[in-house]
């Protein structure tokens, strides 16, 4: 979470009143949905505010990012990155967490970093890799100045070649790999109301911000998944914003199938990803190489997916008993996924 830089005389952005957020991002942002899928569930009071060329230098500097979402909270803070916010907004609602304590928040935690680094590069796949997309989405982007459209819809190819979604394989299967998770989710939301239990957690922010976002607004996408999946899109639309504020979440380790899903599917993908990035921050190099689903596939190195990784070890080995962070120890190793969030 970047420092908050204190207002100013020149400040033009409204500062929330009272008790309200103001939440500055995209409709078509899979992070901006995401918090703002937090943001219903933790029954905060916000307004919905979209970034412009108007706002955004302000919003850039005093968040110091130019990346969306952020957040303007009461006390006249602008911040961005959605789990370090969530994690503050836990204590801010804590009968309506999104990151339970002990065991069963590192696995939270864990199963939502998939989808935070690793799925995000299927909603720029399914985005940017069909032309149907481009005018609708990047006229939106662009406020509807055509010259700038065909800059980001230029910018959005060169981000499906840095996220390894260019040839024809990753595009075949990072698709596949989207309808497994949503078999998954079909299968787990006609059991229960949400992904890991009757309430949800930041895994449904997420999962969420994707389907709002991309995956059943985009014409490519939502003609593939709209009808083929009828209860995670009754949920999407309607049924995941009647949370009461009740219900329980299934039992560290074994979770839910939806949960064992993700699991074996990050032992594949997300770890030998996170891994490779790792080596390459560390070896000062600007992309990487690794095999994934039969090909090599270069990825562009990012930093922030190493920070993004090192937040689940410092959990694990900051925010638990001995005793809990030796049961976590041994399920990582069963489920293969030590190298990944051990070290």
């Amino acid at each position: 979470m970047f420092i908050p830089k204190k207002n100013d005389e020149q400040n033009k952005l409204k500062q929330p009143e009272g008790e309200k957020y103001n939440l500055y991002g995209w409709e078509r942002s899979y992070f901006t949905r995401k918090l703002e899928a937090a943001l219903k569930f933790y029954g905060a009071a916000y307004e919905f505010l979209r970034k412009s060329k108007e706002n955004g230098h302000e919003i850039q500097q005093r968040a110091d990012t130019h990346q969306i979402p952020v957040l303007h909270t009461p006390e006249n803070w602008m911040i961005a990155d959605t789990t370090p916010i969530m994690m503050m907004l836990d204590r801010r609602f804590p009968g309506r967490y999104m990151f339970p304590e002990g065991e069963l928040g590192v696995l939270v935690h864990i199963l939502e970093e998939y989808f935070d680094e690793w799925i995000a590069r299927t909603s720029v796949h399914w985005r940017w890799n069909y032309k149907e997309n481009h005018e609708l989405l990047s006229l939106d982007a662009a406020s509807g100045d055509e010259e700038e459209a065909k800059q980001i819809a230029s910018w959005g190819l060169r981000v499906c070649r840095a996220t390894g979604v260019s040839s024809e394989i990753q595009k075949k299967e990072v698709e596949n790999e989207y309808k497994r998770v949503l078999d998954a989710a079909e299968a787990q939301l006609n059991k229960t109301a949400y992904l890991l239990g009757d309430r949800p957690t930041a895994v449904d922010c997420i999962f969420l911000g994707g389907l709002r976002a991309h995956f059943n607004y985009d014409p490519a996408p939502r003609k593939v998944i709209h009808h083929a999946y009828p209860k995670t899109i009754e949920w999407c639309e309607t049924l995941a914003d009647q949370w009461d504020g009740r219900g329980d979440l299934a039992e560290f380790p074994d979770s839910t199938p939806f949960a064992q899903l993700i699991l074996k599917e990050m032992v594949m993908t997300y770890q030998p990803f996170a891994l490779g990035n790792q080596k390459a921050l560390a070896n000062q190099q600007k992309a990487f190489v690794i095999d994934m689903y039969g090909e090599s596939v270069s990825y562009l190195a990012r930093s922030y997916i190493e920070r993004s990784r090192q937040m689940i070890i410092r959990r694990t080995q900051n925010n638990l008993t001995h005793e809990a962070r030796e049961r976590v120890h041994n399920w990582l190793h069963e489920i293969a996924l030590a190298n990944a969030f051990l070290s």
